[in-house]
């Protein structure tokens, strides 16, 4: 997350606004929040997990990794769902995910 609060003004340049949420209650989620510059929600339950389509994990009882990159029509356009902490999409992959689309409109 933290790759994504470095390239903040590139995603503002694009009109990109990024969001994450987390398993973690609230005074948990704060450490990591203290350390982005986007918004962190918290507590996300299995139920959401589910109506997202993420794997939740029974023995932990969390959400793997899923990340989701919509349009300006809230249509998903590319996602990337983990079972660990390998396979994370990448900001500046986000960055380019975008430009490509964008010049695609031209």
């Amino acid at each position: 997350m933290v790759g994504f609060a470095k390239l903040k003004h590139e995603f503002d340049a694009l009109g990109v606004t990024v969001f994450a949420a987390s398993v973690d209650p609230e005074d948990k989620s704060k450490a990591v929040a203290d350390e982005i510059n986007f918004p962190l929600g918290y507590g996300v339950t299995r139920a959401q997990a589910e109506l997202l389509g993420s794997w939740w994990e029974e023995r932990r009882q969390i959400i793997q990794p899923s990340e989701f990159i919509l349009n300006a029509e809230s249509r998903v356009i590319g996602s990337s769902y983990s079972d660990g902490p390998l396979g994370r999409i990448e900001a500046a992959d986000v960055i380019k995910l975008v430009n490509f689309y964008e010049s695609q409109k031209k």
